[in-house]
């Protein structure tokens, strides 16, 4: 059930593109359960959408409790092939100010309690994750946004942290002390899952504050993180049509990660339980 090749993962304070033609919504059962929500299937710019509010429309599900495989399953299945990812971070350096954007190229794992891989039940398989972002739709969203009046970081590495309360002081500064940019809760395992089921994935994010490691100021709260999303909301938004419009004269692109798994498939063939290989196939028909 071919519906869209791009998806679209909304995160805080992003969860539509103004000017899209919606076509249907559909909440898709998968192998792994439903998605966070009612998944958007849109046209813009000729490329065919889909839409997903990673946290559910309305701000209701936990980091922790996204249901991660679900959404990355449900835009395989239909037929997603490149990943826009939004996400509200927390900055680690003083030179990304709150209201600049960021594409994070590195990402350190710092969750605990999240499902994290679709090859756990009898199929073993590697994946290659040394470089977890799409540097060919890093390269898109960087040129378009290239005529805005925006500031944009790359080379950043993000911290994915377990949630849902905020650093203590003592980690915030820690992270700091490892080069990382950026802070958030969302990028894992969503990033890891495309890369096991061959889609491009690339995550645009926005800071909001200087997380906790700044002596002379105050904790990270929610209010005030609230409060940039509110206020940028139009640049996120703008972002994302220019994104979604050079990326319909681009498609498809060329990227590794569209080939990630086909070496990577480690048990032999007559040790594949036949319902998990069954279960697989419905995500990459063919490669169990």
């Amino acid at each position: 059930m071919k519906k869209a090749t791009v998806g679209v993962i909304g995160g805080t304070g992003v969860y539509a593109v103004e000017g899209m033609k919606i076509i249907e919504t559909i909440h898709p059962q998968t192998p792994w359960g439903l998605p966070s929500d009612e998944i958007t299937i849109a046209e813009y710019a000729g490329l065919k959408i889909a839409f997903l509010p990673r946290h559910g429309k309305g701000h209701f599900i936990t980091p922790s409790n996204i249901p991660a495989r679900a959404n990355i399953a449900a835009l395989k299945m239909l037929g997603v092939e490149e990943i826009i990812a939004f996400s509200a971070v927390g900055s680690l350096k003083e030179e990304i100010a709150p209201g600049h954007f960021v594409l994070p190229e590195q990402i350190i794992d710092r969750t605990r309690h999240r499902p994290d891989t679709f090859y756990d039940e009898g199929i073993v398989v590697h994946v290659s994750f040394g470089d977890p972002f799409s540097q060919a739709l890093a390269n898109v969203v960087a040129e378009a946004v290239g005529g805005m009046e925006l500031t944009l970081h790359r080379g950043e590495t993000l911290i994915c942290m377990e949630g849902p309360t905020f650093s203590t002081r003592a980690e915030s500064k820690l992270y700091k002390s490892w080069g990382a940019g950026i802070i958030n809760m969302s990028v894992l395992p969503e990033a890891k899952l495309a890369r096991e089921v061959e889609i491009a994935y690339q995550m645009i994010c926005m800071s909001t504050d200087y997380d906790s490691w700044r002596e002379h100021s105050g904790a990270v709260d929610a209010d005030e993180i609230m409060a940039v999303v509110r206020k940028n909301s139009a640049t996120a938004q703008e972002v994302l049509r220019r994104t979604l419009a050079l990326l319909a004269q681009k498609h498809p692109l060329q990227c590794p990660s569209k080939s990630a798994v086909q070496f990577g498939i480690i048990t032999a063939p007559e040790k594949r339980p036949p319902a998990v290989r069954d279960k697989l196939n419905q995500l990459l028909p063919g490669y169990f």
